[in-house]
Parts: structure tokens; sequence; C-alpha cells
């Protein structure tokens, strides 16, 4: 409680400390910050950016996911043809910086397809974004399926599922729960990721929009201030999206079982029977004595 409470005047004085700073230097003006109480900064620049922001990302996420699933299930491939190429893909554009990605397909874009300049940015933003956290995805879904037990596939097997069922109906259905966290803070880079392309490929997202308008109203703190609180409201939302998604999972694998009535605990109680899967008689659920011991 002593930290605590030390914590709390140190965060007291260090705001106190940027409030009276920026005052001093003319940030906490009214006319730094009206055009976003007017709404002429919303309207004219952020929210235009916001939906560009948005579009890349969601754009990304739509192809990086299952792009990302399938390099993941291809290096756990049994055929080497399979997994020495996904590896390969999987490692060599995980270790190149995002940003290294988007120029250099901005740069292909321009000199080897027809695909205008004012969209260009776009495409080249997409793309990075898509070939590096693809990769990314791909390692957090195989480890999230070789967390798992490995008796689950041999029991899978060992009734007579191929492997495609095994990953489909069996591995991949419980490791969506615990790679959820790992994916969504891949999300959340993504989200953030675009303002790379604002910056240095012109992309008109929210950070390429927010120099514009502290170029009009000659307020860059105050830009900077309100687009960080946007990313944030942004994430938080997302998080807070998955999180709720987590639990739902998490509460509709718990095991629901089969109701029991009075005869049912009368059947269970009687001696020399073989109680089956939730507590049913095995006999019973094969229709005839199968259940009852020699």
């Amino acid at each position: 409680m002593i930290l605590s409470v030390v914590f709390a005047a140190l965060l007291v004085l260090a705001l106190w400390w940027i409030w009276q700073t920026m005052a001093d230097a003319g940030q906490m003006e009214g006319a730094k910050w009206s055009p976003f109480v007017e709404g002429q900064a919303w309207t004219t620049y952020l929210l235009p950016g916001l939906g560009n922001t948005l579009k890349a990302a969601a754009l990304s996420m739509i192809i990086a996911l299952p792009l990302g699933a399938a390099l993941g299930i291809a290096r756990m491939s049994d055929h080497r043809w399979v997994r020495v190429p996904a590896a390969v893909i999987v490692e060599f554009f995980r270790a190149i910086p995002v940003l290294l990605l988007m120029v250099f397909a901005n740069q292909f874009y321009s000199d080897y397809t027809a695909i205008e300049s004012d969209t260009r940015p776009l495409y080249a933003v997409v793309t990075g974004l898509v070939l590096y956290n693809a990769s990314v995805l791909a390692e957090i879904v195989r480890a999230g399926i070789l967390s798992l037990p490995k008796g689950q596939t041999e029991a899978a097997q060992a009734i007579g599922m191929r492997k495609t069922q095994v990953m489909t109906t069996i591995l991949l259905p419980q490791a969506v729960t615990a790679m959820l966290p790992a994916i969504v803070s891949q999300l959340v880079v993504i989200v953030k990721d675009t303002a790379l392309g604002g910056a240095m490929l012109n992309f008109t997202d929210l950070l390429n929009g927010r120099k514009t308008l502290a170029a009009n109203y000659a307020n860059v703190i105050p830009s900077f201030i309100v687009v960080a609180l946007i990313y944030i409201v942004l994430n938080f939302l997302l998080t807070s999206f998955a999180s709720w998604l987590e639990r739902r999972l998490r509460r509709s694998k718990k095991s629901t079982g089969v109701v029991l009535g009075a005869e049912d605990v009368e059947d269970l109680n009687a001696p020399g029977e073989v109680v089956g899967v939730h507590g049913v008689d095995a006999g019973a659920r094969a229709g005839g004595d199968v259940g009852k011991a020699p």
C-alpha cells in the first residue's frame, strides 16, 4: 500500500509537470485544441485517415490469418517437400523488418505493375504487413498445436482418423483458445504498423492525416496526443473483444456431460455395472448387456 501511494503521488507530480511544461510552451491554448472540439480536424483529416488505417489493417488481418495458419500447419507436415519450403518462407520473411518489406513492395509495384500511384501505398503496406505477420502467425499456430498433449493425436489415430481429420477436428479447435492471446497481440501490431506506411510511403492513414492537420493548425503536440489516444482506443477495443471471445470459447469447451436423473443414479449405484462416458452405463449406451460385469 505504501508503494502504491508513493507511485500514485509520483504519477500525479509527473502529469502536473507535463501539463505545466506544455502550458508554458503555449501548447494548451484553446486555438490549438479547438479544431478537435469544433469537428474540423475530424471530418477533414482524422476520420478519412482512420478509415484508411482500418482498411489496411483489416485487409492484412484477413489475408495474414489463413496464410499464417496454412504455413504453420505446412511446417509440421510429414512430407519434406512441403515442410522445408514452408520453413524457408517463414524464417525468411520473419527476419526482414516490415518497413523494408513495405518499401520493397512499393518499388516493385511501381516498376513492374500498372497500379496507380494513388493506391500503390495501400498495396505496399498490405503486402508488407501480410508477409511479415503471416510468418509470425505461422510460428504461433505451430507452437499452439505442439503444446497439446501427444496422447490426443495418438488416440485419434488409434481409432482410424486420418492426419487431416486429426488436425481439423481435434488439434486446431483446442489450439485456437491457447493461441488467441498471442494472435490478438499480433493483430494489435498490425494496426500499429500501418503507421509505417504513413510515415515512409505517404500512405494517407491516421498518422499521415495528423501531419497535414498539424501543418495547417500548428498544433503538433496536441495532434500527436489525440492520434495516440485513438490508437489506444482501437487496440483496447480489439483486445477487449479478444478477451470476451476467449472466455466464451473456454466456457463452450467445458464438459457438459449428460444430465442424470434419479433412475440413472440408482443404476450407477447398482453393483456389477461398468460406467461409461459421462457416467452413463456403457451397456445401456450400446443398447445391450455389454456393460454388465461377468
